[in-house]
């Protein structure tokens, strides 16, 4: 399972920072997700939420 987050800050043209603005989220969380960190199932929602998309749009997998 691959989480898209730089893939979605790159279409949105986002910073971490901006993404832990959005999302509530500190900029170190942010960041170590970015550098392949799994997060909790909580902390996706949070980014889900913040960056109005679905926790499976954040999600590369084949089962979904």
């Amino acid at each position: 399972m691959k989480l898209l987050l730089d893939e979605i800050m790159e279409q949105r043209n986002l910073t971490e920072r901006q993404v832990s603005i959005l999302t509530g989220l500190s900029r170190s969380s942010v960041h170590e997700i970015r550098k392949g960190s799994m997060p909790r199932v909580d902390t996706l929602e949070q980014l889900a939420k913040g960056l109005k998309i679905k926790i499976s749009d954040l999600i590369e997998s084949d089962y979904l």
